[in-house]
């Protein structure tokens, strides 16, 4: 496995690999640490999965909450307003709420976990070129000092942004929108003279009627004296361009003609980037041997903060697939599923933000931007009409849980009384085949079906001896009755009634031998 560029999706899918005992290569053309803050807000469904590979606790120690805005109207403050709906605390959900983080500390989370795991990054050392044939990927890896080295890979895993030159070699469409006509800049500053111009750190600042265009102070997590400055050009004419108009003096002129605060002092500019809104997505995000993920499969506007999420999302269901091929035995047309499961998310979620960043153009002449519903939180996604969704059971409720959805969480005990959530028996790179039929003769059926697939684990939730007891009724009131396979990336794979259906499922999706199993067909309508 080769693994192109070491951002958050690399290393998410790097971490996924390794703690999976997957041999793998993950280069980066740069050095190690990213300085920017970009991609800043973690929704809580990036939190589960950062859960879930071990990376959460320090990834909530270098976090904070979503500042409460604060418009202002020259150098008079305004109103104050929550940008982000706030979740709702329930037994299912332990993430509830958004956090921001500046994309440098995430990356840093995340090599600090790879590295944890046993696995590294190969810094300094960029994919030159690659060909492919039937059987996998033949790379030449450029490094700092110039010399070429050639290696051979099963498949190479393209995460080098949205300017991605696998892509391009690959020939593969990449259709773009342009969001929104102006250009805007980014800048991450440390800067003096909060008190003086009487600008809290508590707050995210925005000067949505500035005179020039949009201006937006945010403090940054992890700093004591780092802000995020974002400045939106009015003339949609002007590029910003960082060399000229991120200096600190410019940033000191910008912030004065917008806000009327003198105080205010950029001391030292720790990075810049220029870019314009714009949407687009791949044709497909599988060419043969090679797969694109994060933003070289899709890029999307930075209003309600969904790019980089998806981004780590993508190599949270790549991870596990790969795993089922390369150990397991699965066949490779699994891979196939990649396509189909997420190009439907990247679309759905390239029309989101879209459609965020322009409501946050036409309220914003009121205050600032557009409050972001809990539809940003990614809880919601799933995949129901997808290749691997099998809703096998017979009059559901409406409202229930099918087979495609995110598997919820519930507090529950283990047999020694000992706290124990779903989410706890979910945790790592297997499947979980969770039983809540109540029966025993079923559950010890389907227990006898994987009694030999190595990475399936089974509990049985209820019945007479219970490895987990739902005391609480929350893991019964989130899923109802039946069998529910859970897959690696904590997603229902399977709901049924009947055992056979587990064993069958299995052999499609990884490998393992159907044996006697009847072959799963159709679902049955709900």
């Amino acid at each position: 496995m080769l693994i192109a560029s070491a951002g958050p999706t690399g290393l998410v899918l790097a971490i996924d690999l390794t703690r999976r005992g997957i041999r793998h290569r993950l280069v980066e053309k740069e050095g190690r640490g990213f300085p920017g803050s970009r991609g800043t807000g973690i929704q809580p469904r990036s939190l589960e999965v950062m859960d879930d590979l071990g990376a959460v606790e320090a990834l909530l120690a270098s976090s904070g909450p979503v500042p409460t805005m604060q418009t202002w109207e020259g150098t008079e403050p305004g109103a104050q307003w929550q940008l982000v709906e706030p979740g709702d605390p329930s037994p299912g959900v332990p993430y509830p709420d958004a956090l921001m983080c500046p994309q440098w500390r995430t990356v840093e989370v995340l090599y600090e976990r790879l590295e944890e795991l046993g696995g590294r990054v190969d810094f300094n050392t960029g994919l030159a070129g690659f060909t492919q044939d039937e059987h996998g990927v033949t790379a030449e890896l450029r490094h700092a000092d110039g010399t070429v080295e050639t290696v051979r890979a099963g498949y190479l895993v393209a995460s080098d942004g949205g300017r991605s030159a696998v892509r391009k070699a690959l020939g593969v469409p990449f259709e773009v929108d342009v969001v929104d006509k102006r250009h805007a800049m980014v800048a991450d500053v440390r800067m003096s003279g909060f008190e003086r111009a009487g600008v809290d750190r508590s707050h995210w600042h925005m000067w949505t009627n500035a005179p020039g265009g949009l201006l937006g102070l945010r403090p940054l997590e992890c700093t004591t004296d780092t802000i995020q400055i974002m400045a939106f050009w009015q003339d949609t004419s002007y590029v910003p361009d960082p060399a000229r108009d991120a200096t600190p003096e410019a940033l000191a002129r910008l912030i004065t003609a917008r806000t009327g605060l003198t105080g205010l002092v950029p001391e030292e500019v720790i990075w810049a980037s220029a870019f314009q809104p714009k949407a687009g997505m791949a044709a497909r995000f599988r060419d043969g041997r090679v797969l694109l993920a994060g933003d070289a499969a899709h890029i999307h506007s930075p209003a309600g903060g969904q790019g980089l999420n998806t981004s780590l999302q993508d190599a949270y269901n790549l991870g596990w697939k790969l795993g089922a091929v390369l150990r397991h035995g699965a066949p490779d047309a699994l891979l196939d599923t990649y396509d189909a499961e997420r190009t439907q998310v990247a679309a759905d979620v390239l029309e989101l933000s879209t459609r965020m960043h322009g409501q946050d153009r036409s309220v914003g002449l009121e205050r600032g931007l557009s409050r972001r519903g809990k539809e940003t939180h990614q809880l919601t996604l799933n995949y129901r009409t997808g290749p691997l969704a099998r809703e096998l059971r017979r009059d559901l409720p409406e409202d229930g849980l099918r087979a495609g959805d995110r598997a919820p969480d519930a507090p529950c005990t283990d047999a020694s009384g000992a706290p124990f959530s779903l989410f706890d028996a979910f945790r790592g790179p297997h499947f979980t085949l969770l039983d809540l039929t109540g029966s025993d003769a079923v559950g010890e059926q389907a227990g006898a079906a994987v009694a030999d697939a190595e990475w399936v684990r089974t509990y049985r939730v209820g019945g007479t001896a219970p490895d987990l007891v739902d005391a609480g009724g929350h893991a019964t009131d989130a899923y109802g009755r039946g069998l529910f396979l859970i897959r690696p990336d904590g997603y229902v794979g399977l709901a049924t009634d009947e055992a056979a259906d587990v064993r069958a499922y299995l052999a499609e999706v990884s490998g393992i031998a159907a044996a006697t199993a009847a072959p799963v067909t159709a679902a049955i309508p709900a």
